[in-house]
């Protein structure tokens, strides 16, 4: 029995697991909802095109039609009006076929744009969920390092406190220094609250970026993280990034889209031509009627087959402007499609753009920041040195702690952030 609760408990709360970037980009790309609706669409459409392209074959249909009729009927073999009950059954079989209708053809055509486009999509939505994640990753990355750094702070400190107290017992230290450190721990302390809900806060908006509900899982970064060059330089940078970009190609799929709307809503102007195939018999018997002679069933069956074929054309001649203002409507959205392209081309330059910018200054600032992280590693030693020494008091130790390890933490912000817009210029360059 406990062994059986174990088990129970252990499938109910899964394993820690750890997962880096790359591990999440994977498991958003392939699980979010969004991508999952995506790929529906894709097959959706695929069964549209099946549907577009059965348009082309006839339809067949059978049938069997079983009725009574009571009081004047038809005498089949005098074919005088009498007053007869009788059993009719009849047995049908036919086939439609549509010879032309260019609606049809226009159909299977839209289809495949349709199919294009869920295809663009479902890259696009993979793209949007991978920069989300990105973010989010990364702002959880950051939180935790600071969080780090105050837990370090507060834990320096606390030993601080007993070293100094124990010194101020012998002697060789004023009690201020006790209530100088203790006054900035408080402080420390309340900052750490701040930097813990910010984590919290941080880690389930990465959780909601990767579309998981449990929080069992633990986001690492990679151990070595070593710092790209990006060729910047190239004047054709932004265009091959746009042009590459899943948003501009759904866009630019949708415009062959609304373009072909306007073939579909001109076929209506143009004629259809049909043709139908029929085959019927019957079989009639008088009910309750003895005097008259009955002709088998076998024998009905086969004289009263009937065959019929049929063409039809059918061509419009006035529809009350339907067709005309349907191919106008559909010019117009092709005029807003190209719109609304202008409108991916300004928001993607701007975020290809901005990627850029901010690429190059977290280069720049990492650069400033690992020069200046060494200076403050040799002050925080010296300091330290001095501060055992006797010869620097509490509080001037503690602002250079703080300087020391507040570098530390600026200068893993600083490696985070170019990791992050390169690893966001990755998912633009991959494209399609």
């Amino acid at each position: 029995m406990k062994n059986f609760i174990f088990i129970f408990f252990v499938g109910l709360f899964p394993a820690q697991q750890s997962w880096n970037l790359k591990q999440c980009l994977d498991y958003a790309s392939a699980n979010h909802p969004l991508v999952k609706q995506a790929t529906v669409n894709i097959t959706k459409n695929e069964r549209q095109i099946a549907a577009s392209k059965g348009m082309l074959l006839p339809s067949v249909e059978a049938g069997i039609n079983h009725s009574y009729s009571f009081g004047s009927s038809i005498n089949q073999s005098s074919n005088q009006r009498e007053v007869l009950n009788t059993q009719y059954d009849q047995f049908i079989a036919k086939a439609n076929v549509e010879l032309f209708n260019w609606q049809n053809y226009v159909n299977i055509s839209l289809s495949k744009l349709n199919r294009e486009t869920s295809t663009y999509k479902l890259k696009k939505a993979q793209n949007e969920i991978k920069l989300n994640v990105i973010q989010a990753f990364f702002s959880y990355q950051n939180s935790k390092s600071w969080l780090d750094v105050l837990e370090t702070q507060i834990s320096g400190m606390e030993e601080q406190i007993k070293r100094t107290e124990k010194e101020a017992e012998i002697g060789s230290r004023s009690k201020s220094d006790i209530y100088d450190i203790k006054a900035n721990l408080g402080t420390l302390q309340e900052q750490w609250v701040s930097a813990k809900n910010q984590r919290d806060l941080a880690k389930i908006n990465l959780l909601n970026a990767l579309a998981v509900t449990q929080d069992s899982i633990d986001f690492v970064m990679d151990s070595e993280e070593t710092l790209p060059e990006e060729d910047f330089d190239n004047a054709d940078f932004t265009k091959k990034l746009l042009e590459n970009n899943p948003a501009y190609q759904t866009v630019l799929a949708e415009i062959k889209v609304q373009e072909k709307n306007i073939n579909l809503a001109g076929s209506a102007y143009l004629p259809t031509l049909n043709g139908s195939y029929s085959w019927s018999t019957f079989y009639n018997k008088f009910l309750n009627k003895d005097n008259v002679s009955a002709i088998s069933f076998s024998d009905q069956f086969s004289q009263n087959k009937n065959q019929s074929v049929f063409f039809g054309l059918s061509i419009p001649i006035f529809n009350k402007f339907q067709v005309k203002n349907n191919v106008e409507v559909a010019k117009l959205n092709v005029i807003n499609s190209n719109y609304e392209k202008e409108l991916v081309i300004n928001n993607l330059t701007q975020s290809i753009n901005s990627i850029k910018t901010q690429f190059l200054n977290a280069q720049e600032k990492y650069s400033l920041l690992e020069s200046n992280f060494e200076n403050q590693k040799l002050s925080f030693q010296k300091s330290e040195e001095k501060y055992k020494e006797g010869l620097m008091d509490a509080y001037t130790f503690f602002v250079v702690r703080n300087n020391w390890l507040q570098a530390n933490y600026n200068l893993i912000n600083s490696k985070n952030d170019v990791i992050q817009q390169t690893e966001m210029l990755k998912v633009l360059k991959s494209g399609l």
